[in-house]
């Protein structure tokens, strides 16, 4: 069987390895001259700079268990020992996020009481939880709405937008709960009050610090883990600078045009932005394509910052976040130095800025060198790291993260009903269903799947 898998991000990868394994023939085409996707990471004077993802959620297995099969696993690292805390900015101070808050809702109710994030009326209200009703309606709800509903105001503006906004670089008043955070749908459901369902099915195992030990990354940077998955592809199996411009029936194959090359293969595996899968789809099947072209999509940058240690002020836990309520440029902030080990070369540390998202577009207007002096400003308010740092990086990932806004699953189930009529055509990537590599990896392997077990015939 004879597939083409088109882009090279992780997804694309993934699916192509997994099509290797299966025995099948492919050509991976990707636009860019580099495979990857929004991952990148530069190895320079003895720092790790990651440009966008860095880091894999071991909770979900997929892209630890494609890491084992590639005997890849061993150049993973956990994330350091001791200070494992996030902060929040709250009245422009750095404030710790109370121990067991797991992203929507506490699991600890005495340590959330105890916290000076909440006021004592947003305390009380947080607890009304354990003794609210569950929602009867079935209709998709925005996360800002179950959260406001089930544990009130404060809860939402101080802890879950600044955290689940961080994830998605989204809105969360139009941020599908079904789409990207199931498990408290489903807590609600079963157990009436989330917080007594957080601790009757999660317990201290997810309080704030301890989920840090959920994390791996590879030691040198999750750029690593994609030369590594290039290097099990076949021989000029890969095709870059090669953008995929038509797509085509041709009898009961595919006629692909990438490049300046047309392939005929018995499957296609579209693995890029919803956006560039809707162009590619238009003279296949219209209805697909303008479902996929209403995923929206946000913008984003980090800006990265190396300075010699003794030039900052004590950096507490792994980072932090910001509160779209306090009205600030960034977004959120990474000791990366601190969160895993072979960052920073001894005596030094490197932080990450994260700006724009789907709340602050705007900043994303600066150029780089007024992107970087804001972050900094930011940074110098908030963390009080004054000094000149020894390099910087800056990068973009223009509309490059998909919004699962209110009825994404609606959609997205649209759309698979009506490929499910085209054999030997299939969806992957972070447009669908998560936006995490362990997601991206399933997606991509799933594809892959689905073609070798039809032969493309459906």
């Amino acid at each position: 069987m004879r597939v083409a898998v088109v882009g090279g991000g992780i997804a694309g990868l993934a699916a192509a390895h997994r099509l290797v394994e299966r025995g099948a023939d492919v050509t991976l085409v990707e636009a860019r001259d580099r495979l990857g996707g929004t991952i990148t990471t530069e190895r320079t004077a003895g720092f790790t700079i990651e440009g966008g993802p860095d880091a894999i959620l071991t909770e979900k297995p997929w892209a630890m268990a494609l890491a084992e099969r590639i005997a890849f696993a061993e150049r993973m690292v956990g994330t350091r020992e001791g200070d494992r805390r996030t902060w929040v900015v709250h009245d422009g101070r750095l404030t710790p996020l109370p121990e067991g808050f797991l992203l929507l809702a506490p699991t600890d109710v005495r340590a959330a009481l105890a916290s000076p994030l909440f006021s004592w009326s947003g305390k009380l209200r947080m607890a009304l939880d354990l003794v609210l009703p569950r929602r009867r309606e079935e209709r998709d709800e925005s996360l800002a709405s179950f959260v406001r509903r089930r544990l009130g105001r404060e809860a939402l503006e101080r802890v879950a937008q600044p955290l689940v906004g961080g994830i998605y670089t989204a809105d969360a008043e139009r941020l599908s709960l079904a789409a990207t955070m199931p498990r408290f749908l489903e807590l609600e459901r079963r157990h009436r009050s989330v917080i007594r369902g957080l601790r009757a099915t999660a317990g201290r195992a997810d309080a704030a610090g301890a989920r840090y030990a959920l994390f791996v990354a590879p030691a040198d940077g999750m750029g690593a883990l994609v030369d590594a998955l290039a290097r099990r592809l076949p021989e000029n199996a890969v095709r870059l600078r090669a953008p995929a411009s038509e797509l085509a029936r041709d009898g009961g194959r595919w006629r692909l045009r990438a490049g300046d090359e047309t392939l005929v293969v018995d499957g296609v595996i579209v693995a890029t932005p919803a956006p560039v899968a809707a162009a590619l789809l238009a003279r296949v099947d219209a209805e697909s394509a303008r479902l996929l072209a209403g995923i929206e999509y946000a913008s984003s940058a980090t800006v990265a910052l190396a300075y010699r240690a003794s030039d900052l002020p004590p950096l507490a836990g792994f980072g932090f976040v910001v509160p779209a309520i306090e009205h600030r440029a960034l977004l959120a902030c990474t000791y990366a130095s601190r969160k895993f080990p072979g960052r920073a070369p001894a005596g030094h540390e490197l932080v990450r800025g994260f700006v724009g998202g789907a709340l602050r577009p705007d900043v994303l207007m600066l150029d780089d060198a007024a992107l970087v002096e804001t972050v900094r400003g930011e940074l110098a308010d908030l963390a009080g790291i004054r000094a000149t740092p020894e390099l910087v990086r800056v990068h973009r990932h223009p509309d490059a993260m998909a919004q699962y806004t209110v009825g994404h699953l609606d959609r997205i189930a649209a759309i698979e009903s009506r490929l499910a009529q085209l054999p030997g055509l299939a969806l992957a990537g972070a447009a669908y269903r998560g936006v995490g590599i362990p997601d991206c990896v399933h997606g991509g392997e799933a594809a892959a799947d689905a073609l070798v077990a039809t032969g493309g015939r459906g």
